[in-house]
């Protein structure tokens, strides 16, 4: 039987024109800014709840436990963000790019992500629960662990990325391609049944036998 085709995130490229320099006075909970570029700031322990940014350039950002609950970010580059922790529950996030970012414990429990893009960053615990992805792709990515915990995940792929664990328990997969994790070094992998729909190269299901085989109740012996 033929294989239906795997569906590749749908990532519009970003054009930023017409930028103007924003004040970091400018960022704060509920503000709605667009056209704004900000370089070399610090808003850690800055509380941003529901701040809206639309087509906004942000480098060279600081932003250690920060609270972005219900954000919006749309159409907006952020390169060089630097959190061990960052606080955005049930924020929404479209045509974004994240590129040269360390993140360390991130919580974007119930998200709304489409056309999101992560490019050369180092993520520790990325606490996706509950969220809905859709167009979603890491390149380059260096992941300590990913919470996928009942989360709707469409159009998602990994380009040369490293992953050390991976909770997917109660997730729904459709056209989630594994293929360009390195699974040699993952020592954690939550809820099995939930990769249904995610598509794996030959080398990948070997090193997840065990777990497959546990899963199934079988019996590995020689």
């Amino acid at each position: 039987m033929k294989q239906p085709r795997l569906a590749a995130p749908r990532i519009d490229e970003l054009r930023l024109v017409d930028l103007v320099e924003g004040d970091e006075a400018e960022l704060s909970a509920s503000q709605a800014l667009e056209g704004r570029r900000f370089t070399g700031l610090d808003l850690s322990e800055r509380d941003l709840t529901g701040l809206r940014l639309t087509e906004c350039e942000l480098r060279g950002v600081v932003a250690h436990d920060a609270r972005l609950r219900g954000s919006v970010i749309r159409e907006t580059l952020i390169e060089r963000l630097e959190a061990p922790v960052l606080h955005a529950p049930r924020a929404e996030l479209r045509d974004v790019e994240i590129s040269g970012s360390r993140l360390g414990s991130v919580e974007f429990i119930d998200n709304r992500w489409q056309s999101v893009r992560f490019v050369g960053c180092k993520l520790g615990f990325v606490n996706l629960r509950g969220s809905e992805l859709r167009d979603l792709r890491f390149t380059d990515c260096d992941i300590e662990e990913l919470d996928l915990g009942n989360a709707r995940a469409e159009r998602v792929a990994f380009d040369g990325c490293e992953l050390r664990a991976l909770a997917v328990t109660g997730a729904t997969l459709r056209d989630v391609d594994l293929r360009g994790l390195d699974f040699t070094a993952m020592s954690t992998l939550d809820g099995i049944a939930g990769l249904r729909g995610a598509t794996l190269d030959h080398m990948q299901v070997a090193l997840l036998a065990p777990s497959l085989a546990s899963h199934l109740g079988i019996r590995i012996a020689d």
